[in-house]
């Protein structure tokens, strides 16, 4: 087995009103915070820390977190993932994710930055019992070099695999790969960035959506695709040239899903 540059393993547990930490391990360049109560839900907040800087040659990493029954957690990174110059080897990252019966993961790191020649491919795989409930998201835009121009990464590629009760629900596929023109026809249509955030919750509704579909309209810096899923929730995909107009857009959708469907208070994850 290859080494792992990075390992974490992490268990929410119900106790009372509040998610506690059950179990915590980790080794090489991935750390986790204790937990932190930002709101008075109970739901617990962590922070995965990276203290090697970013992504390089070869680096592979392994995420594991399981939510037991009634735990309510929020899980984001303490800064972007940078992706350096992998040309030979790509940078791997692997993740799995439990979600026991009346769990809530919110699963919102900050943006994948690739620079120069980055490859990166990244496996998520989530179990779901069927009255849980998930919100993640992921954002993957290019570095930028000194003069202002976009340095062209050569891979991003993320899978995606979600089962609910063992039956595979959703299967997606993110692959970015570049030729000479990154903004080009059948690439990213003018755009640079690229954001997509997944919601499964038996309390979403065609209304709800149609509610968001109605605030997204006006957002004309951004192109967003929206739709249901075969269970109850829906996929949203955004394009855009920074990655402030894509956290707009998913920053806006996490605090409706929060107000509307998870009855909480909106937070906002200060990291300075």
């Amino acid at each position: 087995m290859e080494p792992r540059t990075g390992y974490l393993r992490l268990t929410g547990s119900r106790k009372g009103k509040k998610t506690i930490l059950k179990e915590s391990y980790s080794e090489g360049a991935l750390k986790i915070t204790r937990p932190v109560y930002l709101t008075g839900g109970g739901e617990a907040y962590f922070y995965v820390m990276n203290p090697g800087g970013g992504y390089v040659e070869g680096d592979s990493y392994q995420t594991f977190i399981r939510l037991e029954e009634g735990a309510e957690m929020v899980v984001t990174t303490q800064s972007s993932t940078k992706i350096y110059k992998t040309r030979i080897c790509p940078a791997i990252q692997e993740m799995e994710m439990h979600l026991e019966s009346g769990s809530v993961l919110e699963y919102l790191p900050d943006p994948v930055i690739a620079y120069q020649h980055a490859c990166f491919k990244q496996r998520t795989v989530i179990r779901m019992a069927q009255n849980s409930s998930l919100i993640c998201w992921d954002i993957f835009t290019p570095g930028w070099a000194p003069d202002g121009t976009l340095f062209q990464y050569d891979l991003l590629q993320a899978k995606m695999e979600i089962y609910m009760e063992d039956r595979l629900i959703l299967f997606d596929h993110v692959k970015l790969q570049p030729d000479n023109d990154l903004k080009g026809i059948g690439m990213m249509e003018g755009f640079s960035h690229y954001g997509t955030m997944l919601v499964i919750d038996q309390r979403i509704t065609p209304v709800l959506l149609e509610d968001l579909q109605d605030i997204f309209e006006t957002l004309l810096e951004v192109r967003i695709g929206i739709s249901m899923l075969a269970v109850s929730g829906f996929a949203l995909r955004v394009l855009a040239n920074t990655t402030q107009d894509i956290e707009k857009v998913l920053d806006s959708c996490h605090e409706i899903i929060r107000s509307k469907v998870l009855e909480k208070e909106p937070v906002h994850l200060r990291k300075y």
